[in-house]
């Protein structure tokens, strides 16, 4: 890489500020190869402010806005497309970024390349096309440890028979907004009846599984899912609520990628509230774990940093939020279109190496 080329700054927009997007916003404020120049809001309490002040940092003269017009017209390399919740409009709005000229990189999707959002990547590639711009749908998960960390992982191996992807969440350690819309607390057997995740949702992580087997050089024939719950024996308070007895305390969703009819890799989810639920999944601490069978095996977990309790955090979300933003430089520089991990190749983030600040 040329000097020059080490040298650019990429001019970034941050479009939504919650968990995921504040992660990104303050590596884009804190990373001397980032230039921010817009921040999208959806709070009216943020409108106006600086974006420093929304993420604890110092002022950086770039104030907060709603006005997605504006946005849109504005002069930027890439968006980073963070909203919480995605809405039939999503996609008309990724479009018009991308038709605009802006590279997108989104950790809300969709994405691709994916068989089962055929219209989602002909209307995405058509708005790259127009805009000569790039698309790069990404996350922890699906995403980095569904994907790249396993295919990094297999080059340690001879032969591979199956790889698991488990995500261990306990929830009242690690509290989440959305533990009460997952189900927990509702009647077991309404809830298996109609699961608040749906049977459909692996439809999503598709293109992390089916990335995992082409690199491997296979496809994925099918794809089985399985779901089960446990119940809390006590009352179980978390931060959003209370679970109570004889309800659903736990939670474990299960996704196999069938290969030639063998199954070639499972996604495993174990998410629950503490302990005191039956049954009670033997799972360890939060984290990402991948397991390669084969020969030789192996198992790798990817966890926070021990905290002052002795435990480590879940850091699914700011890690989602940081996957995606330090893929930025890569994604401007990429050729137009949809890009996956396989064509951004090992990315190599600059301004990452600085001293620590405050925040």
């Amino acid at each position: 890489m040329s000097d020059q080329k080490s040298e650019q700054k990429y001019r970034v927009i941050q479009w939504a500020t919650g968990v995921v997007g504040s992660a990104a916003l303050k590596h884009f404020i804190r990373n001397p190869a980032i230039d921010l120049v817009g921040v999208l809001v959806f709070n009216p309490d943020k409108v106006g402010k600086d974006a420093g002040d929304l993420v604890g940092l110092p002022a950086t003269g770039v104030l907060a806005t709603d006005d997605q017009e504006a946005i849109i017209a504005a002069e930027a390399d890439c968006v980073f497309f963070s909203p919480l919740n995605m809405v039939d409009t999503t996609l008309d709005t990724v479009c018009r970024l991308l038709e605009s000229g802006k590279n997108v990189v989104s950790p809300a999707g969709p994405f691709l390349p994916n068989r089962w959002f055929p219209n989602e990547t002909a209307r995405i590639e058509a708005a790259c096309a127009k805009g000569g711009s790039s698309f790069h749908g990404c996350g922890v998960h699906p995403g980095f440890a569904g994907d790249i960390l396993p295919l990094t992982l297999v080059r340690l191996c001879d032969r591979i028979d199956t790889i698991e992807v488990t995500e261990i969440i306990d929830k009242v350690r690690s509290p989440m907004i959305y533990t009460n819309v997952a189900g927990f607390g509702m009647d077991p057997a309404e809830l298996l009846a109609n699961p608040k995740r749906s049977p459909e949702t692996y439809k999503y992580f598709y293109a992390s599984m089916n990335m995992l087997a082409q690199g491997l050089g296979k496809a994925i024939d099918e794809v089985t899912v399985q779901f089960e719950v446990a119940t809390a024996k006590r009352d179980i308070v978390h931060e959003f609520g209370e679970v109570k007895a004889g309800t659903v305390g736990g939670q474990h969703y299960e996704w196999t990628g069938w290969c030639e009819g063998a199954p070639l890799i499972i996604y495993r989810f174990y998410w629950q509230l503490g302990e005191d639920i039956e049954p009670r999944w033997e799972v360890g601490e939060d984290c990402y774990r991948v397991r390669i069978i084969g020969d030789p095996g192996l198992e790798v977990k990817l966890m926070g940093a021990e905290a002052a309790d002795g435990r480590r955090p879940f850091l699914g979300l700011p890690w989602t939020g940081l996957v995606g933003a330090t893929a930025v430089q890569a994604v401007c520089d990429a050729a137009p279109g949809v890009v996956s991990h396989l064509d951004l190749g090992i990315v190599q983030p600059k301004g990452m190496v600085r001293r620590p600040v405050a925040g």
